[in-house]
């Protein structure tokens, strides 16, 4: 039976054999949210990067650039981490080459995998099902803040877990606690995070809306997938 593991930080990366397996990279708030959001309003790649200069040195006449640090965009930068950024059709079949904080950091630590694919809240369902079709045992990558532990990237685990019951064991105790988790907090996960560090950071930047949004479940079909150096929708994939 395939096992299901959560690393709470990146910086915990170097304890787990990704070889083989499924990563599923997640940072609620807000990058990953905004990659899933971004696929399903018609972006074709998401190219992401560790730092501004990255971002800034591959950019081509076509291409759209995104970059938040510390929950603000960055300045010189088309876009930033917000996912109502990416709901407009200007985007539909461009590049996008993206920096943030933390998502794009675990992203690019998580490339040993078998598979990287983004998850979200907003495309948990679909995760689960792909997930499940490959049999193979998976890891979340929770992206956490500046290496440390945060509560929404675990509450995700901990739906993904409960997405895939018992087709797919605990493969240890943080993975039970982040279901722990996500059972208490699943009826109202707003008001369950209300205090937690990166709510209450978003808060003081008077960035609300982007985290009720991230919390809803199930609102996307599309499941972004690393391929190469570069995300990719799972559907495009498998048209082409």
């Amino acid at each position: 039976m395939p096992s299901i593991d959560v690393c709470l930080s990146p910086e915990m990366l170097h304890l787990y054999d990704l070889s083989g397996k499924v990563a599923v990279v997640v940072d609620v708030l807000r990058a990953t949210s905004s990659m899933v959001t971004a696929f399903a309003h018609g972006i074709q790649k998401i190219i992401p990067v560790s730092s501004l200069a990255d971002c800034l040195a591959l950019r081509e006449a076509d291409f759209l650039t995104a970059a938040e640090r510390d929950g603000r965009q960055a300045e010189g930068f088309d876009l930033g981490n917000s996912p109502f950024s990416y709901m407009t059709s200007d985007i539909k079949g461009k590049t996008l080459i993206m920096t943030t904080t933390n998502g794009t950091h675990a992203i690019k630590l998580s490339v040993a995998a078998d598979v990287v694919l983004t998850g979200a809240f907003l495309n948990v369902g679909k995760v689960a099902e792909f997930v499940q079709a490959t049999g193979k045992d998976v890891v979340v990558v929770c992206a956490g803040w500046k290496g440390n532990f945060n509560l929404e990237d675990t509450l995700f685990a901990g739906a993904l877990a409960e997405r895939l019951g018992t087709a797919f064991k605990p493969a240890n105790d943080a993975t039970l606690a982040a279901q722990h988790l996500y059972r208490l907090a699943q009826n109202d996960m707003l008001t369950f995070l209300s205090a937690s560090s990166h709510v209450q950071r978003l808060k003081n930047l008077n960035i609300v809306r982007d985290v009720a949004f991230c919390l809803q479940e199930d609102v996307y079909e599309v499941v972004p997938v690393l391929k190469g150096d570069y995300l990719v929708s799972l559907e495009s994939i498998a048209v082409s």
